[in-house]
């Protein structure tokens, strides 16, 4: 298929005008992140729709392969080469190695060191002692649009923060240590957790479906998955009817609003390690109803976008 699009990849001075115009050429074509993993997959190649995104909303120039692949997805296979030639252009060359100073300078600079050591040093001890004093973790505090924890379990539109993190959500993230490639649920910071949303999709009785709505990825349900280089992850599917039935089951003090989150068969869902850095991952483990296991659940405000 020709193209007739009017991007035109030479006009790119910089990385960021680059990917300014592989999002132009995307939001020409009026498919979505879904629809050109699909076209790319009847192409004969790969082009995963997560991994794109990354690459669109990130700040590095793409691979060459990737850039091949989601050029022919878009259509614009004809200009494939002038994509290439540009991108090769803007690559960055090897940052230059700074020139070691000479024996002079050195000497005029070793009497400096402890005196601007000292200052630092100062200033560092003045700055403390001005901060007030908080006891919680410079994450603790959640972000404002959420309401108070309800008495009762809420369902809809929700926020789901561990207990030992309090400052961060559950929301979509890689694993760490790269074992599997696709999406997966993990801790990362509340203000940073969009556009995804979190839904409680009620299946009867205390049986949930924890549904993601992204912009770009539609709607996903989380499955507990029993096997596999995943085990044990959390990872949203396409279609719901492979979503666990999560039992979310109150935890705590009446009113508290924290819950466990269990499927059957396969434990309770919580942080890995009872980590509470950023990106740590969910995990299903034995219950034990306590640390990285327990979660608030609290209502928010429909999120704005429409998802596909």
């Amino acid at each position: 298929m020709n193209s007739q699009h009017g991007v035109a990849p030479e006009q790119a001075e910089d990385v960021a005008g680059f990917l300014a115009l592989m999002r132009q050429l995307k939001d020409e074509t009026g498919l979505t992140y879904r629809q050109l993993e699909e076209r790319a997959a009847e192409q004969g190649s790969v082009l995963a729709r997560s991994t794109l995104a990354d690459v669109l909303n990130g700040r590095s120039l793409p691979r060459p392969e990737l850039l091949s692949t989601f050029v022919r997805a878009c259509g614009a296979a004809d200009r494939e080469a002038s994509w290439l030639r540009a991108r090769e252009a803007l690559a960055e060359p090897p940052t230059p190695q700074p020139t070691p100073p000479t024996p002079a300078a050195r000497r005029r600079r070793i009497p400096r060191l402890p005196l601007l050591a000292g200052l630092a040093v100062v200033a560092v001890l003045a700055a403390w002692a001005l901060t007030p004093r908080t006891s919680g973790h410079p994450t603790s505090a959640p972000p404002q649009q959420a309401v108070a924890a309800p008495a009762v379990l809420p369902t809809g539109w929700v926020r789901i923060r561990p207990v030992t993190a309090p400052g961060l959500c559950l929301t979509d993230g890689r694993v760490r240590d790269q074992r599997y490639t696709p999406l997966v649920a993990v801790q990362r910071p509340c203000a940073e957790a969009g556009p995804q949303a979190t839904l409680l999709e009620p299946l009867g009785g205390d049986e949930y479906h924890i549904q993601w709505h992204h912009p770009d990825y539609g709607k996903g349900c989380l499955k507990a998955l029993p096997d596999g280089p995943g085990v044990g992850l959390l990872e949203p599917m396409d279609d719901c009817t492979q979503g666990s039935h999560f039992h979310v089951e109150p935890s705590g003090p009446a009113g508290s609003g924290t819950y466990v989150l269990r499927v059957d068969g396969q434990g309770c869902a919580g942080i890995a390690g009872d980590g509470t850095g950023p990106g740590t991952e969910a995990v299903m483990a034995h219950c034990v109803g306590r640390g990285g296991q327990v979660f608030f659940v609290e209502p928010i405000s429909r999120p704005t976008f429409s998802a596909p």
